[in-house]
């Protein structure tokens, strides 16, 4: 016995294996041809109890139903969770769960019906009739659509409200929360109240924009564009174009074209689709893939499954990016389905009703991408691979709701209610009981998820983001790409694997989706009225005005000036740099337009000074770096050193000498207006005279002092472990304004006039545009792009590895 259990387990090793080393890849077989019956799905289940145990084998009665692929799926699941709950030592002892299908029976006999018999359930329960003395209620699975809950509970409300407890499978709908309509009713799946909010933070993650949006036209849709304009609001998203498509399908039809055409002449790369998968959306959305539109798909897992009816080329972008609720993979599905017909129910059937789970290492070593795997794959080099199927949303519904039924059950148990009879008796009475037992259901199923029965408290929504391929032959390929936690801070809720992008298709870009490029240096944005606030053109800045970059990289700081990289590295050093960047950008302004005497006086000192300000800041930013890793060696005077702020006087006193040396030039040589005859044949140009030569190269030495110093110390910190250390940043920035203002030296000396002017002001702004780019657009890059890379929970991880 014990050689047979170690036998079990070590066959199992690559399974867990592949489930904890990287469970995030999955693939599929499609049917390649769209059938009707596919279209519509739905499945009432009924459930009971009985006091007799129950084997494995008698889920292969249930099996042989003759249904549709997904409805055969839910069955899968709903026989899996009732043989677990079974197997089970701890709930219900004596009990097991069974859904009979036998053609004779009374009230309570237990009937597998598709949604066109769904009638014969409710007329087969009279009022005040039983046919056998049990007291027990009626337990009711429906979903995974609208429309048969939304039949089942409105005929159950009509017969018999209090003998029949309803719960349902598959997407939240409000309509179905009326205590009214449906006083006995229960929704496994959760609210999406943070959709919308996950769906705009993946746009903002990949800087889209520029977006479409195609909804269905009922209360469900009109609540999801009122929560996605909300959040677009805040941030600057736009709507390409907005799709409302008409439920009846004979609306539908008379407008088909022009629902087409609004996503063909869109720009957008981008479309949101949001309702019901078997409606006349998900009819125009069939027609749109099957058409050849190339775009982005963004969805919920309700539409995992709505295949095209041809395979894209591999080098297209095309692709769904699926939302779905997060839950804990559940195992040994695939090892319980097939050890009921192991020869029926092989790799290949199972691959057309769920994902499979696939180890994304182990197949990715065999090529250079997954993508280019799957589209090469072959069902024997799949089979040679590690599986086990994947729960979708309904399929973990259906498991979340045996449970939780089960344990309501042990509950009334448990207080010795379950086989007492009632006060008011029979069924009445224990659907009553039950009701309020369930009601009060808190609990964690047996794979690690909280589950609360209670739909006015609602658990903070946990979604996993997945991108999917369709390829050739049939196969699909589904990544998890990352995930959005909605009780994280506001702005670090999302977390993007960019390994796995890179993983799955051999690139980190996304193909873009913005109504108008960003304007570069020296334009600036431009509305036209009318149009939204995404789309602008781009016209270069007027004479005596620069791009405002610097004051932008300022306000972001500001912003987001209580996150990490802001907080390092002394949060007032940086706006005190950035500070003194824009009066560097503002200092050409002095050399242009027609000379006077201030303008002659303001130009050098100006420059002299705001320099030196910027400069010095640089200095006193790497000896707080030094000085910080100093403290740790023994002795008091570091300490004191970082500790009352000595860092910052390194500004005050590189400052001061700058501008005694300014004073001094002004006092015994200072600039003023002077005649060029010389520079250019026959004309007489107004110059600005620099007064002394001597105390303008005095003026650029000291500025490239002190950023030689700033060079050597920063260098010197460039390799000190820190989470945000800019040393490195520093170093070549100081490089950088070196580099300038050595090869300006030459170049002023071998040009006159205009020329010699246009030289200085060019090496102003690249030297500004040098400190600014190489120390602040790095950080804007993770505060803006990588926003999860700037938060406490990612510095943890990265310091614990």
């Amino acid at each position: 016995m014990a050689a047979l259990i170690f036998l079990f387990f070590f066959l199992n090793i690559p399974l867990l294996a592949s489930r904890f080393t990287q469970p995030r890849c999955f693939w599929r077989m499609y049917e390649n041809k769209d059938k009707d019956e596919d279209f519509s799905t739905g499945w009432v289940f009924v459930l009971k109890t009985e006091q007799r145990p129950v084997e494995k084998d008698y889920f292969n009665h249930i099996l042989n139903i003759q249904t549709t692929t997904k409805n055969f799926q839910f069955i899968l699941a709903l026989a899996f969770s009732m043989d677990e709950v079974n197997r089970n030592p701890d709930l219900l002892p004596n009990s097991s769960f069974v859904c009979e299908c036998s053609e004779d029976g009374c009230a309570t006999r237990t009937k597998l019906h598709s949604h066109s018999h769904l009638s014969e359930i409710v007329h087969d329960l009279p009022p005040n009739y039983e046919c056998h003395k049990q007291s027990e209620c009626i337990m009711v699975l429906t979903g995974p659509n609208l429309a048969i809950s939304v039949l089942t509970g409105s005929l159950v409300h009509i017969f018999n409200p209090q003998q029949v407890l309803q719960i349902t499978y598959g997407p939240f709908h409000p309509i179905l929360s009326n205590r009214e309509q449906f006083p006995f009713l229960y929704q496994m799946a959760a609210k999406d109240t943070s959709l919308a909010l996950a769906m705009i933070s993946l746009m903002l993650y990949f800087n889209w924009n520029w977006i479409g949006l195609a909804i269905s036209d009922n209360d469900q849709g009109t609540q999801f564009l009122t929560q996605l304009r909300g959040e677009m609001e805040k941030i600057t998203v736009c709507f390409a174009f907005v799709s409302v498509i008409p439920v009846k399908m004979h609306l539908f039809l008379t407008r088909v074209e022009v629902y087409y055409n609004q996503i063909v002449t869109s720009s957008t790369n981008v479309v949101i689709i949001y309702g019901d998968p078997e409606s006349s959306l998900a009819v125009g959305f069939r027609r749109w893939q099957s058409l050849g539109l190339q775009r982005i798909w963004v969805t919920t897992s309700q539409w995992d499954g709505t295949a095209p009816k041809n395979d894209f080329p591999l080098d297209s972008f095309n692709g769904k990016i699926t939302f779905a609720h997060h839950h804990a993979e559940i195992s040994h599905f695939k090892t319980f389905v097939q050890t009921l017909n192991p020869l029926k129910y092989t790799d290949e059937f199972l691959a057309r009703l769920e994902w499979m789970n696939l180890n994304c290492n182990v197949s990715a070593s065999m090529c250079k991408t997954l993508k280019n795997c799957l589209s090469n794959a072959s069902l024997q080099w799949l089979k040679a691979q590690t599986f086990d199927m994947a729960f979708s949303d309904e399929s973990y519904d259906i498991y979340n709701a045996v449970y939780a039924v089960a344990h309501g059950l042990q509950e009334m148990l448990l207080q010795h209610v379950y086989n007492q009879p009632m006060d008011n008796g029979g069924h009445y009475g224990n659907c009553l009981k039950l009701h309020s037992f369930l009601r009060k259901t808190r609990l964690t199923n047996p794979v690690g998820d909280r589950m609360i029965m209670n739909q006015k408290e609602n658990l903070q929504e946990d979604y996993g983001i997945f991108q999917i391929w369709n390829f050739p032959y049939g196969l699909g390929l589904k990544v998890k790409i990352g995930k959005f936690s909605s009780y994280f801070p506001y702005g670090q809720q999302l977390h993007i694997y960019e390994d796995m992008i890179v993983h799955a298709t051999g690139s980190r870009q996304m193909p873009p989706s913005v109504c108008s490029a960003d304007c570069g240096p020296g334009f600036r944005k431009f509305w036209q009225e009318g149009m939204a606030a995404c789309c602008f053109d781009c016209s270069p800045c007027p004479q005596n005005e620069v791009s405002n970059e610097t004051t932008v990289v300022l306000g972001i700081f500001v912003k987001h000036h209580d996150t990490p990289i802001v907080k390092a590295n002394n949060q007032n050093l940086s706006y005190i740099l950035l500070i003194s960047l824009i009066f560097c950008f503002l200092c050409p302004l002095l050399f242009i337009g027609h000379p006077n005497s201030a303008t002659c006086v303001l130009q050098h000192i100006t420059f002299g000074v705001v320099f030196t300000v910027a400069v010095s800041t640089v200095l006193a930013k790497t000896v707080t770096v030094l000085l910080a890793f100093k403290v740790t060696a023994p002795g008091r005077r570091m300490r004191y050193f970082l500790v009352s702020g000595v860092p910052n006087y390194i500004i005050a006193i590189c400052t001061l000498i700058q501008i005694i040396l300014c004073t001094i030039w002004l006092q015994f040589s200072p600039p003023f207006i002077d005649k060029d005859v010389h520079s250019e044949h026959g004309q007489i140009i107004i110059v600005c005279n620099k007064g002394s030569v001597t105390a303008f190269y005095c003026v650029l030495g000291y500025h490239g002092s002190l950023a030689i110093v700033s060079f050597i110390v920063a260098f010197l910190a460039r390799n000190l472990p820190d989470t945000f250390n800019e040393a490195k940043l520093l170093t070549f920035s100081m490089l950088l304004f070196c580099g300038v203002w050595i090869s300006f030296l030459p170049v002023y000396h071998s040009t006159k006039g205009k020329i010699m002017v246009a030289v200085e002001v060019l090496s102003i702004l690249a030297s500004s545009a040098g400190l600014l780019g190489c120390i602040f657009i790095p950080k804007c890059y993770i505060i803006l792009l990588r926003p999860e890379r700037n938060s406490l929970q990612k510095i943890r991880e990265k310091t614990s590895s």
